[in-house]
Order: C-alpha cells, then structure tokens, then sequence
C-alpha cells in the first residue's frame, strides 16, 4: 500500500463551474495505482467541489443558476440575514453554496484509472463574484500495479 499527494491550483474568474478532471487523471496516472481511493479535498470555505455531467454544459449553467436564485449574492450589505460581512457582500452566501455541497470528494481508482461514470466529471464550484487562486490537494491510498 502506498500513499501519493499532490496540489492543484485552480484559477477562477468568478463565480461558476471550473472541470479539472482532466488535471487529476494525468496526476492519477503518473501515480502507477492499481486499485485505491482518491480523496480531492478543497481548501477553501467559499468554493466547494462537485462531480457533475461533463457532456451538456447547460447542466453546470443551469445549476449555477439555480444556486443563485437558492442563495442570492445581491441582498443590500447591511442585510440583517447575515452577520458576517467582513469580507464583502458575496462572501456569506458563498460560505451558505459551501455548506450546500461538498469540501472533499472520494473516487475510488481502478486499474489505475477514476471510476467515474462516463458522464462524470470534476468542478471546483466557484461562489465568490472575484477571480481567486484555489488550492485542491489530492490524496491517493492505492496498491500499486507492481506489487
């Protein structure tokens, strides 16, 4: 058994879905696994990671769409909804976007390849309004082809 780690930086324009499957595929392949459990893990709290379909890009649209209307971004800055305000108006809904989905993912790895559906792919779900320079670590637990 073996442990691999590895850090991605992931370079957002604002708010919306960034695919970085291809960059952890090629990180998982470099790694020589057989069969083991990655853990990607993002380590922010105002951008979140999904697996999501990778093939009709209204999908991710669509559903950054829907997170706005679920958390707006546009209430008045002195909103008595929220008391955190420290860092800007888009800062606590996107703490709530977070909340709502997911910091870390797990996907097992098979023949040293993700096991992810063929539709599947891997988004950082960026929720604040400004560019940021986001930190993914990845974690791969794998018994390597060798062994």
């Amino acid at each position: 058994m073996k442990q691999h780690s590895h850090s991605l930086e992931i370079r957002t324009r604002g708010k919306g879905f960034y695919p970085f499957t291809r960059d952890v595929a090629k990180w998982v392949a470099s790694c020589e696994a057989g069969t083991g459990l990655l853990t990607i893990f993002c380590q922010h709290t105002s951008a979140s990671l999904v697996i999501q379909e990778n093939a009709d890009p209204d999908v991710v649209l669509d559903l950054a769409d829907y997170f706005e209307r679920l958390v707006p971004e546009d209430v008045p800055e002195n909103d008595p909804h929220y008391r955190h305000a420290a860092e800007g108006p888009d800062d606590m809904p996107a703490h709530i976007r977070t909340a709502l989905t997911e910091t870390s993912l797990s996907i097992p790895v098979i023949g040293g390849r993700m096991a992810l559906g063929t539709w599947q792919g891997i988004y950082l779900f960026e929720h604040r309004s400004a560019p940021h320079r986001r930190s993914v670590v990845l974690h791969l637990l794998a018994v390597n082809e060798r062994e």
